[in-house]
């Protein structure tokens, strides 16, 4: 018997400054702090357009935790959806602008752009193909150059992620 998941609900790092990491989150994604835990010096966030309770955890275990090196056992990176390629364009401006873009690449039926906060931690932001154009992607994944002027002319105004509005303002 197997565990009937239907997606990962969220995430959560441990980060060496709480407060840099709530900064940063919050301006990158414009996600809210929901809650705060300060017995676990924790904070919890949910992106605007979320359904969920919270998306992302962060713990706080301050300035003398060692980083984990790259590349050693562990998560190598979270992957954030947006609806539209549109919407990937901003992510690469807004990464760009806090000084935390790493690289673009097109995985076939995803097309990718990469960050890191202020820990390390990295992440993706992905908009993927509508599932009836996968084609010979079904089974694939390569790692291709991303061009993002010619996906946009492609693909603009397609939305695939679908979006939950939530509260009085239809966050």
């Amino acid at each position: 018997m197997t565990i009937a998941a239907v997606r990962l609900n969220h995430a959560v790092l441990f980060v060496s400054d709480l407060e840099r990491a709530v900064t940063f989150w919050t301006r990158a994604f414009d996600m809210e702090v929901v809650t705060r835990e300060p017995r676990a010096n924790a904070a919890f966030l949910r992106l605007r357009r979320s359904g969920n309770h919270h998306d992302l955890g962060l713990f706080g275990l301050g300035a003398a935790a060692p980083a984990r090196p790259r590349g050693s056992v562990g998560l190598y990176h979270l992957a954030w959806q947006v609806d539209t390629i549109e919407e990937l364009e901003q992510a690469r401006t807004t990464l760009a602008n806090l000084g935390a873009y790493t690289g673009e690449s097109s995985h076939g039926a995803t097309k990718s752009i990469y960050g890191a906060d202020p820990d390390g931690n990295e992440f993706e932001v992905m908009w993927m193909l509508p599932r009836s154009e996968w084609g010979a992607y079904e089974n694939a994944a390569p790692v291709d150059r991303l061009d993002l002027a010619a996906e946009l002319r492609r693909w603009g105004g397609v939305p695939t992620a679908g979006r939950i509005v939530t509260g009085e303002k239809g966050r």
